[in-house]
């Protein structure tokens, strides 16, 4: 009972460590596009995130259940696996951010609880039919719902706009940004401080501390909601870069219709019980914003780097799992050697991440370079009417203008 104790002890200050890097990885859902226009301070926008994240803790307990009593069977499942899971989840999340990719932090914790429930009772143990209907076609229609609903409100927000005074509609649309960012932060926190609360739910059980089937306790839920809003604050500089500069530029119309698409999807998923990726959502919804709107393009080359890494998290985060699982089964010496191997692993991605550092200071400062309009992008922008004041670049063409009255006088060109 003592080793159980100990290790259960172990597997939930994990499990707060996962939601503290799930905090500061998916910060840039809520804020990336905020910050990149210009809404709001890069600082005031994660202290405001952070916030709203802690109290979207207490509204559901919905996708909790999902996860602790739905994904995997509870029977047979020790806590040596939730551990195992854990640590798959947290080195797929740091290596993500080091790079800056938004990857899903939702989908490396099923991936990982997946991959040590394998190995630990075989197949058997996964409940598959739950994967595939509240995990892995969410994947594929949450950011495909978002990116279309994102692209249509970019449209109509243009279309709306299109006789109103520019820096009018800019200012009001910044003030929008403001309110579905929150309402994105809220989303945020009442989906993903769950998953935690669902794993930490599952290990009680595990241990023996809770019945199947049970609800989070009070204790569980606060904690979670606290572990997320403080890695929230942090805020995950690298991959705000990433969604607010990297995938596309944005203009206010077109962060306000990203932020309120991703946020109707995410409060949707969440009142049905799907586990769903808040980054899938939010990624899917900026390209989709991008797209909406005229001469607007979508950086496919980061783009492609961002779907590879989607599709590897389910698989690497699992392995990962799998093997940590192997090694804390061998007892006691096990556990400390993969808790050494973790506490190792992140000193080493942190003291990398320190050799270039992003922080709200450079957030919006990018690297990438400008990209040519790629085959999507041009049939898409092929059939939008350009919206009214909003001419860039790369879409303005110098023609003939109205011949001078006196013919001696130069001929001159107006730029429109």
């Amino acid at each position: 009972m003592e080793h159980i104790t100990l290790l259960l002890t172990i597997v939930v200050v994990t499990a707060l460590v996962f939601d503290f890097t799930n905090g500061f990885h998916d910060t840039a859902n809520a804020m990336a596009t905020t910050i990149s226009t210009g809404a709001m301070k890069p600082k005031t926008a994660v202290a405001m995130s952070a916030v709203l994240n802690l109290v979207g803790a207490f509204l559901s307990v919905e996708v909790a259940k999902t996860i602790s009593s739905g994904l995997v069977n509870e029977e047979g499942i020790q806590p040596e696996v939730i551990f195992a899971a854990l640590v798959g989840a947290i080195l797929w999340n740091l290596l993500t951010w080091l790079v800056g990719l938004p990857s899903s932090s939702s989908h490396a914790l099923m991936g990982g609880l997946i991959g040590a429930t394998i190995a630990s009772v075989g197949l058997g143990g996964v409940n598959g039919g739950v994967v595939v209907t509240k995990v892995l076609i969410p994947a594929i229609a949450a950011p495909l719902v978002a990116g279309l609903a994102a692209m249509l409100a970019s449209r109509l927000t243009y279309r709306l706009g299109r006789n109103a005074d520019r820096k009018t509609t800019d200012k009001g649309y910044r003030a929008g940004q403001i309110a579905s960012a929150g309402l994105v932060s809220l989303a945020h926190g009442t989906n993903d401080a769950q998953k935690t609360m669902g794993i930490i739910t599952l290990a009680l059980v595990a241990g023996g501390i809770l019945v199947p089937g049970s609800n989070p306790p009070v204790w569980v839920i606060v904690s979670a909601g606290l572990a997320i809003a403080l890695g929230t604050y942090l805020g995950g500089w690298r991959i705000i870069r990433t969604m607010g500069k990297g995938l596309t530029d944005l203009q206010p119309q077109q962060g306000f219709a990203a932020q309120t698409s991703a946020a109707a999807v995410i409060l949707s998923s969440s009142n049905l019980g799907f586990s769903l990726s808040t980054t899938h959502s939010c990624s899917g919804a900026v390209m989709g914003a991008g797209l909406g709107r005229k001469g607007g393009v979508v950086r496919w080359s980061t783009a492609t780097r961002m779907f590879v890494a989607w599709g590897l998290t389910l698989p690497a985060a699992g392995l990962v799992a799998a093997l940590s699982e192997y090694v804390t089964r061998q007892g006691t010496w096990g556990v400390i050697a993969v808790a050494a191997f973790l506490i190792a692993s992140c000193t080493a991605i942190w003291f990398i991440s320190r050799r270039q550092v992003v922080d709200h200071t450079n957030v919006n400062e990018t690297e990438t370079e400008a990209e040519a309009p790629g085959v999507v992008t041009t049939a898409i922008a092929a059939v939008t009417p350009p919206p009214a004041g909003t001419l860039t670049d790369d879409l303005k063409t110098t023609i003939p203008a109205p011949a001078p009255t006196d013919p001696a006088a130069p001929a001159a060109t107006a730029t429109v």
